[in-house]
């Protein structure tokens, strides 16, 4: 897809460090392996390649290593390869909050379980013991309420301990959680938690953001609209916590794929799909992703800057299957400035920190000095998600924390709730590029026939099924949503929707959204590389890339123009900047890359989890109904549109 790139190996900017490798849960893992199994790798690419020849064996192996609590144990591990359709541990039981609970390293009564931090300052934080007590209570409490087994609990909440206190209550009763932040517009809460007729819909009052208080939010009549939900105010539901205080806490033991939570698209055209993930699948997924990727470990404490909307919360919150203190944080991340998470970072002595790749180029344009944030010494990982992260925010992260900071690029989606793509303790870390495929994650680049691509992009497939993928789409009995979703593109196969390059090394680029492909004189080009070198320009603060050609809504040619709108610094003028991109575009990537036009806007069009939202720009540049292409409370800004639509109508 790439006209030129660049062949020569990419700077290493970590390495592992041995003493800490010989201490990580993969080399028990590995050691484990050998002296149990007979399986022998020599690496971590070694170690891949197995873990997807045999699913069954890495699977199956995993958990028993990380000490699954089964009720029941399965019959099997895996009863066959197919996807969609592929059953996990058929016949096992087991609790997805007794793993986030159960005594065990770092869940001592007197071990921190969780930390919060809110933007005025305010602090909290709670032991394993008191966590269990809350949890307990919380469970009683929604058992009084009438919440039983496969019954929703729905929350519009914010990122706070009560909140996962709520969650793991709701999970130990068998019953199925779904969240949204209190920024959701009534209209997006509405499109998600009304499909799912909650039993119990919990809802706060007020949120704090960007140092303003914002509210009444859930006396909306929206809130209120399934009308056999039980709605409880939170100052409401913190009574309740008190007056069960002292109840027992207990587990209901769930099959394998019983549903957990349900997690949501973006909801860009149409209403949003409901995502359900299984507790199985989220308990092995997980604790592979904590303990074998991130090598998080028992009283460390790891920090993931997200809101109750983004699956980032649900991946958070799995730290305590680890033994881990999660640090939690409600508010702006740039409030009263970018500083401010560094900040945390420094106070709370965080071990892994984990934000955007946006936040992390925000803070490199306005030139911030990490240092002068306090003592970050603690930290030894940075992980970034959410977009590509582009080599100048690699660079800049490298120059201020130094050559012992691992920088943990990693991609996903909601879809799985977890990355397949990430970082190792045992791989090095190349700049510009994700340092490998996640164990179990039988990830490929493939061309439009299907054949495997090495070092050449192509479209990301999962070839073999993982166990966090979705056991359905809510209210789709007969799965033709989820096989539309997936694996319409390549049948049996799941297409994820990314352009991505596989290196020999094993480590991958992302490209951008595949359904956003650019085709300049018949070259397919990511929007990813437009961005980085774009957005490495301080002048330029956001940008949006669209290819206009192909099919219109009118019936005219379809011969289009490649129009690149940009957000602009205070006091840039576009006539002085723009001569400047055209020859970075030209010289860094190609002549084909250079835009036919150049477009000042105010702000991007994004969702509410942040995502750019080419697809829909280019649907209504080509004639079609925004209101059919585009759900208004789908989006963060949702008045960002109004330039598209007039551009579309002149």
């Amino acid at each position: 897809m790439r006209y030129k790139r660049d062949m020569s190996e990419p700077r290493v900017l970590w390495r592992p460090d041995p003493a800490t490798l010989a201490r990580s849960p993969l080399t028990a893992f590995r050691s484990w392996l050998a002296s149990t199994r007979g399986v022998v790798v020599a690496d971590y690419d070694e170690l891949w390649r197995w873990s997807v020849a045999d699913l069954a064996g890495f699977w199956g192996a995993f958990a028993e290593f990380a000490g699954v609590r089964f009720h029941t144990a399965p019959t099997q591990v895996l009863t066959d390869e197919s996807m969609p359709g592929a059953r996990w541990f058929p016949g096992a039981t087991l609790n997805y909050a007794e793993h986030a609970l159960a005594p065990g390293p770092g869940k001592g009564d007197d071990d921190l379980a969780v930390i919060f931090r809110r933007e005025d300052g305010a602090r909290d934080q709670l032991s394993f013991g008191l966590l269990r007590q809350r949890v307990a209570a919380a469970r009683s409490a929604l058992a009084a309420l009438g919440v039983r087994r496969g019954d929703r609990v729905a929350a519009l909440a914010p990122n706070s301990p009560d909140t996962v206190v709520t969650f793991l209550a709701t999970a130990s009763l068998g019953a199925i959680w779904s969240s949204c932040s209190p920024d959701f517009g009534p209209r997006a809460v509405a499109d998600r938690f009304t499909q799912l007729a909650p039993t119990v819909l919990l809802t706060v009052d007020s949120y704090r953001y960007g140092g303003r208080s914002f509210g009444p939010v859930s006396g909306d009549a929206t809130y209120r609209s399934h009308r056999h939900s039980r709605v409880v105010p939170w100052d409401d539901l913190l009574d309740l916590l008190a007056a069960h205080a002292g109840a027992p806490l207990a587990f209901e033991a769930v099959d394998f794929d019983h549903p957990l939570w349900v997690l949501y698209s973006s909801g860009t055209t149409g209403a949003p799909k409901g995502i359900v993930q299984s507790h199985g699948g989220i308990v092995v997924e997980h604790l592979k992703a904590w303990l074998l990727q991130a090598d998080l470990r028992p009283g460390q404490r790891v920090f993931w800057f997200t809101t109750t909307g983004w699956m980032m919360w649900n991946l958070l919150i799995s730290g305590l299957l680890v033994g881990a203190t999660i640090v939690l944080y409600d508010g702006s991340p740039s409030y009263p400035d970018l500083g401010a998470l560094w900040r945390l970072a420094a106070q709370e002595r965080l071990s892994y920190f984990g934000t955007s790749a946006s936040f992390i180029q925000s803070c490199r344009k306005a030139g911030l000095r990490l240092g002068a944030q306090g003592d970050l010494s603690a930290l030894r990982a940075i992980g970034s998600t959410g977009a590509p992260l582009p080599p100048e925010g690699f660079r800049w992260i490298a120059a201020e924390l130094g050559p012992q900071v691992q920088i943990c690029s990693v991609s996903g989606g909601t879809d799985l709730c977890t990355a397949f793509v990430c970082a190792a303790p045992d791989v090095p870390v190349w700049e510009g590029e994700i340092s490998c495929r996640a164990l179990g994650a039988a990830v490929a680049a493939l061309d439009e026939a299907g054949t495997p691509l090495l070092d050449e992009v192509g479209e990301l497939v999962i070839t073999k099924p993982m166990p966090s993928m979705p056991v359905c789409f809510w209210a789709d009995p007969t799965g033709a949503r989820l096989r539309e979703a997936y694996f319409d593109t390549y049948p049996g196969r799941w297409r994820h929707g990314d352009w991505i390059r596989i290196t020999p090394r094993g480590s991958c680029v992302i490209y951008g959204r595949s359904d956003a492909t650019l085709n300049r004189g018949g070259v397919r080009m990511g929007t990813a590389e437009f961005y980085a070198v774009l957005e490495a320009q301080p002048e330029v603060l956001d940008s949006l890339v669209i290819d206009t050609s192909g099919p219109r809504q009118d019936g005219a040619a379809p011969d289009g123009e490649l129009l690149c709108f940009l957000v602009l610094a205070p006091g840039v003028s576009l006539p002085e900047l723009e001569p400047r991109l055209r020859v970075a575009l030209r010289e860094e990537l190609s002549p084909r890359h250079v835009p036919d036009r150049f477009i000042v806007i105010e702000e991007v069009p994004r969702t509410l989890n942040g995502k750019k939202c080419e697809v829909p720009v280019k649907k209504i540049l080509a004639g079609a109904d925004p209101a059919r292409v585009l759900s208004p409370s789908a989006l963060r800004n949702p008045d960002s549109l109004r330039p598209f639509v007039a551009l579309r109508a002149r």
